[in-house]
């Protein structure tokens, strides 16, 4: 009988889901974590199996930087951004092209998904642009170089479309290209914004280590399970988002911004966190809403 409840519970919210697109950023455990990847799998199968359209965009910043570590390369960031040289660039493209899309295509298809790997420049999925950062240095402002990292200029989502609509599940690696052809590191969080925005997604689920958004960040008790958009913005003004929250929160505000319905920040590494997030009432994370 709980079973039956559970599932009873659930009926409203699948019908209110059933047809609708939701761009999921798999990042944190549910992506190193073997494990843990092939539960969030088949949790997001479950919702592609009951009539839910999802698109999954991936990074892949640990598994990144060990790798660089053996080639002899020192990781550096600026403000949280990976300083990508031309060597660190041919390792980042091999990791989360050749290794992560990869293994989450083949966890897709070996549970009975018909996901398909891509990149964010297949297709001019994503336009990229240089991006650059200033930085106080003393009693001025500099302009730092982080060679070839970029933000998103345009997002076409007309590759995405195509794929959603022909039944496939669109896996995508933040590695975009300039219109000259010049291939860049992309924010994965940033750039699941953007293509939920795009795509005018129901919603945007991102995956993270900690319960959701924190009133407290060193605090996992002080959990905000719910909050509206305006309160989130002037969250991010107080300087209350810290750390790793920021790029997510940013990411969260571009969706919703561009016609994305609610937006939910949860723990993947808690199992079926997405399940109880999208079909109980009580939910596990937070959801921003207009």
């Amino acid at each position: 009988m709980e079973n039956v409840k559970v599932l009873v519970e659930a009926l409203p919210y699948i019908r209110d889901f059933h047809g609708s697109t939701m761009v999921i950023k798999f990042g944190g455990h549910a992506m190193v974590n073997e494990e843990i990847m092939e539960k969030t799998i088949k949790d997001i199968l479950l919702l592609y199996f009951v009539g839910i359209k999802p698109v999954v965009v991936h990074g892949g910043g640990p598994e990144i930087s060990e790798k660089m570590e053996k080639f002899g390369l020192q990781p550096k960031f600026v403000d949280g951004l990976r300083i990508t040289d031309e060597d660190t660039l041919e390792v980042v493209q091999m990791v989360l092209d050749g290794k992560i899309n990869s293994k989450i295509v083949s966890t897709f298809i070996k549970n009975g998904g018909k996901a398909v790997g891509i990149s964010a420049k297949d297709g001019l999925l994503v336009v990229a642009k240089k991006k650059t950062i200033r930085k106080k240095m003393g009693d001025k402002e500099v302009e730092l170089d982080l060679g070839y990292v970029g933000e998103s200029e345009i997002v076409n989502p007309e590759i995405l479309e195509i794929l959603v609509e022909n039944s496939f599940i669109p896996v995508i690696s933040p590695i975009a290209a300039d219109r000259e052809g010049r291939v860049f590191n992309l924010n994965a969080d940033v750039v699941a914004g953007h293509i939920a925005g795009a795509l005018r997604a129901k919603k945007l689920i991102m995956l993270t280590d900690v319960p959701g958004l924190l009133s407290e960040p060193d605090n996992p008790e002080s959990l905000i399970s719910r909050i509206k958009l305006s309160e989130l913005e002037k969250m991010v003004d107080r300087g209350t988002i810290q750390g790793g929250m920021i790029p997510k929160v940013e990411s969260v505000i571009i969706a919703m911004k561009s016609g994305v319905e609610k937006a939910h920040i949860i723990d993947g590494s808690k199992e079926h966190s997405i399940l109880i997030e999208l079909f109980t009432k009580k939910g596990i994370g937070t959801m921003v809403e207009h």
